[in-house]
């Protein structure tokens, strides 16, 4: 039994005619009628009643008219599916995500993704800049939104969606938060709360170097890999953080995050899309194309500096 049995069969049932079925079929009666009897022979029951004006179906040919119907639904599905992917209509498309992604940038992307390629089914997996990275390489993600910039570029291709400053996130209890904006240098003594070069190294490197522009190294306190860790450890005393300044959307009670006024010029902080350089896939070119649309900042040019670093 294939597929073209069963559109002859499902067509013959109803028009109850054979010449009328070779007809819509555009093909001659007599292999039609050989082509019948075979799909008969092989299910060992008669699927027709022959008579003088036509065919009608027997109580087996009833039975097998719904599923031949679906058999022939899903095959139309299957061959639209291989359309879009083949389009980068429809498919699967794994996402890692850094979790400051989902404060503005992913809760106006992903619905407006969802309405124009209803067909895409996207996964997102939440995971730090080097998990997504590695996973790209792996290819357990197709696409990811990363810190920029990155420490290692070169096997990504890696698209600019914003660019933030870092705030100083203090204590709302503590004398600073007196304060609206400050100098990153005036808070060289306090204790720092720091990402983990080991989790995290582009964030801590980034970090670190925003401190040592305004001239210090700070001094780590606690390290964490979260944004949200380390404002509730900030909220506890325990020190003040470096956070992008996108975090003031999420900021818990007990938190002031304080603009920096010494910030060096062209230092910038920001999230990428970022995929594996070289491959083409024209699902992963189809969410690009639309989601560059929600970018603030120009695509790169060839001679721009991926790293910032």
């Amino acid at each position: 039994m294939n597929l073209r049995q069963l559109r002859q069969f499902v067509t013959l049932a109803e028009t109850g005619n054979f010449h009328r079925t070779a007809e819509l079929l555009h093909m001659a009666q007599p292999p039609l009628s050989v082509s019948v009897r075979k799909l008969e022979e092989e299910l060992g029951s008669r699927l027709f009643e022959r008579h003088s004006t036509g065919v009608r179906l027997t109580a087996e040919g009833q039975a097998m008219l719904p599923e031949a119907h679906l058999a022939l639904f899903h095959a139309e599905r299957c061959r639209q599916a291989v359309a879009d992917a083949r389009e980068g209509l429809g498919g699967l498309l794994r996402l890692g995500i850094i979790g400051s992604a989902t404060y503005a940038l992913l809760p106006e992307l992903i619905p407006s993704v969802r309405a124009r390629y209803p067909q895409i089914e996207l996964e997102l997996s939440e995971a730090t800049s080097t998990e997504i990275l590695d996973g790209l390489l792996a290819r357990r993600f197709d696409v990811g939104f990363v810190r920029y910039p990155v420490l290692h570029p070169e096997p990504f291709e890696l698209l600019p969606m914003d660019r933030d400053d870092f705030v100083l996130a203090v204590s709302a209890h503590g004398p600073l938060a007196k304060r609206h904006a400050i100098a990153l240098s005036e808070a060289a003594g306090e204790p720092f709360i720091m990402y983990p070069q080991d989790k995290v190294p582009g964030l801590s490197a980034l970090a670190l170097l925003r401190c040592q522009l305004s001239g210090f190294s700070p001094r780590v306190a606690q390290e964490a890999m979260q944004v949200q860790t380390i404002m509730s450890l900030v909220a506890a005393g325990l020190g003040v953080g470096l956070v992008a300044g996108v975090a003031r959307l999420v900021v818990p009670p007990g938190v002031k995050c304080l603009a920096l006024t010494d910030n060096p010029p062209g230092f910038k902080v920001g999230i990428a899309l970022a995929r594996r350089a070289g491959e083409a896939s024209r699902l992963v070119e189809r969410f690009i194309e639309h989601a560059m649309g929600f970018s603030s900042v120009p695509r790169p040019g060839p001679d721009m500096d991926q790293t910032g670093l």
